[in-house]
């Protein structure tokens, strides 16, 4: 039997995933990889992995994409690692600096300022006034900086909506079976998160918080809702 294979984020808010892929039985019936996010979405769009934890901006390049997990990294408010950084404020930006690790954070910016606060700075790559910053690259960071835009937040005022950020999507019809043992995998690892991070530095960053409260990783109604409405503001970018 070919294993199926899994691209997943090598970040800290996946690390509850890989332990429940990691701690069950369905290890033996995948191959498993850690990646950051851009690469995720480019392996599922190169054909070189079956299913990937793809950031929800990278689905409209990937052709009768699936979403077959019933969890995502989302957030309902604040997520504390997605943020548009600066020492002026918001009005003031007339530059800024994308992420080369995440297309979705970059579009999230580019929507924000586009139709909430309605500006458009150009895109540069050195000298930025404001730069987008992601994941674990973001701990203890947020005071360093006189201004820090939390995306998360900042898509909950414009829409009142919470936000996915990635999603378990697959270019390919996937088992149901499989996809009810992946889940359950997946589950297994959140009902662990906290021990998943026990051993890990915390660098002056709340990582029980983090998980426990800021991460939302339930794909419900409403995150849906949202990931359509973002991909209708990409489509109009």
């Amino acid at each position: 039997m070919n294993k199926i294979r899994v691209s997943a984020v090598s970040y800290t808010n996946t690390k509850p995933f890989v332990y429940g892929l990691r701690h069950s039985g369905i290890i033996d019936k995948i191959d498993l990889s850690l990646d950051i996010p851009s690469d995720c979405a480019n392996k599922l769009i190169n054909n070189q992995a079956d299913i990937g934890l793809v950031p929800v901006a990278a689905l409209l390049d990937i052709p009768n994409y699936q979403i077959v997990s019933d969890y995502c990294i989302g957030a309902t408010g604040a997520v504390d690692s997605v943020f548009i950084f600066s020492d002026k404020p918001i009005q003031e930006i007339k530059s800024i600096r994308l992420d080369s690790h995440s297309r979705t954070s970059n579009n999230l910016a580019l929507v924000l300022l586009k139709n909430y606060w309605k500006l458009q700075p150009e895109v540069v790559e050195k000298g930025a006034d404001a730069f987008v910053l992601i994941g674990d690259r973001t701990f203890g960071k947020k005071n360093q900086y006189q201004y820090a835009y939390d995306l998360a937040q900042e898509w909950q005022n414009f829409t009142s909506l919470p936000f996915a950020f990635a999603v378990w999507a697959s270019n390919k019809p996937v088992n149901e079976k499989f996809v009810k043992e992946f889940n359950t995998a997946l589950k297994l690892g959140l009902d662990k998160r906290l021990e998943v991070i026990k051993d890990q530095p915390l660098n002056g960053f709340d990582l029980r918080d983090y998980l426990q409260n800021k991460l939302d990783f339930n794909l419900d109604n409403k995150k849906r809702q949202a990931i359509d409405m973002f991909h209708g503001y990409i489509k109009a970018l």
